[in-house]
């Protein structure tokens, strides 16, 4: 009887709660600010590419869960989440805590996609841990994580040159520097995949590029 009850208890499980056995998940979030007005902004760089490895694996990124927008896909022998908070910039740690915690995601197999305004335009750079660099979103994610030992992609968008850095990085760039940042997002995405595939180390060797490599 007892065996009996808890099959029937599986059956009826909500169907928000985590599942209790699965393979390998990563979870990987880009960060933005939500709403038409900051649509191709340098700031919502994040959003763009988590947009485009969704449309690259064959799903889109439209459900809403833990105050975010998600999808999800397979890869790697496992299950991919993409997320993208719904709040504005500096509140998107909580998201990410809600939704670490529900799946049970190591912080290792967390990737955190921003724009970087050290990098120029058209370069990438990923690491399995650091500080936030000045990032308002990376600052608030490590708050209510507790832990910088998550990874993160920066997306090269330049810096504004002396000039006022709220501006410039809720601006959206002229046509050439758009072009620059595109290859950038392009090159986030193979990041990615590779990442999913074959792991941090192999992806950082293959699309890290330094200053001094290719000028």
């Amino acid at each position: 009887m007892g065996r009996l009850f808890e099959r029937m208890c599986g059956c009826f499980r909500s169907r928000n709660e985590a599942p209790s056995e699965m393979g390998p998940m990563r979870l990987i979030v880009g960060l933005g600010n939500p709403g038409a007005a900051y649509a191709g902004t340098r700031h919502n760089v994040g959003f763009e590419v988590v947009d485009k490895l969704a449309a690259r694996f064959g799903t889109d990124v439209k459900r809403k869960k833990f105050g975010s927008l998600t999808g999800e896909f397979a890869a790697g022998g496992g299950k991919v989440v993409l997320l993208k908070p719904q709040e504005f910039m500096n509140r998107s740690g909580q998201a990410v805590a809600t939704a670490v915690g529900f799946y049970k995601v190591p912080l290792q197999d967390v990737m955190v996609v921003t724009d970087d305004l050290a990098l120029e335009p058209g370069r990438i750079r990923m690491r399995p841990s650091g500080s936030a660099g000045g990032h308002n979103g990376l600052k608030d994610i490590i708050l209510r994580l507790g832990s910088e030992d998550f990874g993160r992609l920066r997306v090269g968008v330049g810096g504004p040159g002396g000039g006022n850095t709220k501006d410039y990085v809720l601006s959206r760039p002229a046509r050439d520097e758009r072009e620059a940042i595109e290859s950038a997002i392009a090159a986030a995405v193979e990041a990615l995949s590779c990442w999913l595939q074959e792991g941090i180390d192999a992806a950082m060797s293959k699309y890290n590029v330094r200053k001094s490599e290719n000028d």
